[in-house]
């Protein structure tokens, strides 16, 4: 049976209401949960970008059985991996058997703000898998050293670790990404009902869970849910590379005045109508992803999620 999840936008949300969420996606019948990490939102509107790993601390007390992983981690620029091991262990270590680490090679936005370069794609996947290996050499635990290419770890041993490491699920969207993400991770994670990708996958050699993520605006209205999606996520509708490359709050802000809420409609399903929820969530499943990740865009998440307590999730 298919695992049917939350999606969690620390862009939208405090650490104290991802948490709440987080509790009640569980309570409603959610398996598992998304949750994004992120140093800015993508613009204003948004408004939120709390450190995701203390909201992990607060999901992790508040939930008993939700599985969840991040959606994802760029563990290259930003946060050197040997803070993300350690960060990731420790979380771990509070949801036995049910964390799960995703990883990939981020958006300029998040990850220039220490006036790093911000390197070529190419540069940040080489980056990404050595990254990926730091952070299982530490989570052999005992003291560790590492001299690559772009990572140097000296006399480091983590003392908390969970009984078993926790799985590195990888994001990608090319080739490249994908080709990566067979060779070194343990899950494959999308956000397209596109089956070539998973295709692509598994076709390279990958054989771990597959994550699709989604996002979804369930309101009283169809009108009411596209203007709320096109306030909130006008970036949902940015072709290409865009996303990894623009570097500001601002930037994004110009580029989605280009976005009309018609190029939207046909991406978010919104609405009250279950039938459009389930058929967007089909897609995924009819493309092969074994678990599946909705995210409810705006505030009301409660109602979103008695929307697919009672509709949707019967369903499926």
């Amino acid at each position: 049976m298919p695992i049917i999840g939350a999606f969690l936008a620390s862009e939208e949300h405090s650490a104290s209401r991802l948490v709440d969420v987080a509790a009640k996606a569980e309570q409603a019948g959610f398996a598992g949960a998304w949750v994004s990490d992120h140093y800015h939102p993508w613009n204003h509107e948004q408004g939120e970008s709390p450190f995701v790993w203390s909201a992990l601390g607060g999901i992790a007390v508040q939930t008993s059985a939700l599985r969840v992983h991040t959606a994802v981690t760029c563990p290259t620029v930003r946060i050197h991996p040997a803070i993300i091991a350690q960060a990731a262990a420790t979380v771990a270590t509070m949801m036995p058997g049910r964390f799960g680490l995703g990883v990939g090679t981020g958006e300029a936005l998040n990850e220039h703000i220490l006036g790093d370069r911000w390197p070529s794609a190419d540069v940040r996947l080489e980056m990404l898998e050595e990254a990926v290996h730091v952070i299982r050499q530490l989570w052999q635990g005992g003291q560790q050293e590492h001299h690559g290419r772009h990572y140097t770890v000296e006399n480091a041993e983590l003392f908390s670790l969970p009984d078993e490491p926790p799985p590195i699920h990888v994001s990608g969207f090319g080739p490249k990404a994908i080709g990566v993400a067979a060779r070194i991770g343990d899950g494959f994670m999308n956000v397209q009902p596109d089956p070539g990708p998973l295709r692509r996958y598994r076709d390279a050699g990958g054989t771990g869970t597959a994550h699709g993520g989604c996002k979804v605006c369930w309101a009283e209205s169809e009108e009411e849910a596209l203007r709320t999606v096109h306030r909130l996520w006008p970036n949902e509708a940015l072709p290409g590379e865009l996303a990894q490359v623009i570097p500001t709050v601002q930037h994004f802000e110009q580029a989605a005045q280009l976005v009309t809420p018609e190029m939207l409609a046909g991406a978010v399903p919104c609405g009250p109508d279950p039938a459009k929820h389930v058929e967007h969530i089909r897609a995924y499943l009819d493309a092969g992803y074994d678990e599946i990740y909705v995210g409810q865009i705006g505030p009301d998440q409660e109602g979103f999620l008695r929307f697919y307590e009672r509709e949707v999730l019967p369903q499926l």
